[in-house]
């Protein structure tokens, strides 16, 4: 049995060493990787992404709380990358074309591999073309655009007629993010999700999955 308290309580703690110490004696008691990662891990970062949405805990928190799920992650990702069916999906994430920020994107990555996503994070900066070449190389469900300055929103949609113009658009749901962005802005570009925060990118990541 895996006790979803003591994962919770140590990882909300930014607990590393006793986020390990939890995951291994799981799998030392013969507990699948798998149920580790989804009952242990990802339940307790969902109640972490709850408590962010109600304000309850503030991005420092968060951070600390992805860091030391990474922590357990580690212990059993060589397990995991043995079986293909653990992971819900692939997504691709970068901050666009001259923008340097990226303290809000590398939320959206620890929360997304928290939920059990594949990420691939492209970093900052990240001309349109970029992302057409990584999705042509990681074949993504999921494409996801950051921006924090007004001046480079506009990357946004250069990128998503990029991937139009490149034939990829019935491939990949597109799905952007950032300070400044809003909902009516994504419709306008032709994103397929806007989401307001890391909690909420990853509510969304699920819904356009299931769709």
């Amino acid at each position: 049995m895996i006790d979803k308290e003591k994962f919770y309580t140590a990882l909300s703690q930014g607990k590393m060493d006793e986020v390990k110490k939890l995951t291994q004696e799981a799998l030392d008691l013969n507990e699948s990787a798998e149920n580790i990662l989804k009952q242990g891990l990802i339940q307790a970062m969902d109640r972490v992404g709850v408590k962010f949405k109600k304000g309850e805990v503030y991005i420092p928190e968060v951070l600390i709380a992805a860091r030391a799920m990474h922590a357990g992650m580690a212990i059993l990702k060589p397990i995991l990358s043995q079986s293909t069916s653990v992971m819900s999906g692939k997504v691709i994430i970068g901050t666009v074309k001259g923008d340097l920020h990226d303290i809000g994107k590398n939320l959206v990555v620890m929360m997304l591999e928290g939920g059990g996503f594949e990420v691939v994070d492209l970093g900052i900066d990240v001309p349109a073309n970029r992302f057409i070449e990584a999705i042509k190389q990681y074949q993504p469900q999921i494409v996801g655009l950051s921006a924090l300055l007004t001046t480079t929103m506009a990357e946004m949609k250069n990128a998503i007629q990029a991937i139009e113009w490149a034939g990829l658009r019935n491939q990949v749901r597109t799905i952007v993010g950032g300070a400044p962005v809003t909902e009516k802005f994504a419709k306008e570009i032709g994103a397929d999700g806007y989401a307001s925060d890391a909690a909420s990118a990853v509510d969304l990541v699920k819904s356009l999955l299931a769709e």
